[in-house]
């Protein structure tokens, strides 16, 4: 029997190493925009609960979908469109709900991540 001391290999560093190997990069990609996609989406205001307007942060909304638009637009020609539709769906319902929680809405083409995918309306 082996224990971390005698074989180093079974650490638990080590077993998270062959974990991740074994998760396509598709997964990884997608879950990486669903993350980002969530954290946006209650910093527009969108979560459910009393408190959804003190979780409202458009500075840090605009980072997030910024960085959203980055992977998307970056990965979609390696994850296909059967992947990539919905992220780019997702993307764009956010980027309109930045534009409705905005008192002052950017002009097209500047709201966030618009630069990388083109004007949203």
């Amino acid at each position: 029997m082996s224990t971390p001391e005698t074989n180093p290999d079974s650490t638990p560093a080590a077993e998270e190493i062959r974990d991740i190997a074994e998760v396509a990069a598709i997964e990884i990609i997608t879950t990486a925009a669903v993350h980002l996609m969530s954290a946006a989406a209650v910093k527009c205001g969108l979560a459910e609960g009393h408190d959804a307007e003190e979780l409202t942060d458009l500075d840090e909304a605009r980072k997030l979908i910024t960085a959203l638009a980055g992977l998307v637009t970056s990965a979609a020609p390696e994850i296909g469109s059967q992947h990539a539709g919905p992220l780019r769906d997702g993307l764009r319902s956010l980027q309109l709900a930045f534009r409705e929680a905005s008192a002052f809405p950017d002009a097209p083409g500047q709201g966030p991540g618009e630069k990388l995918t083109g004007p949203v309306n």
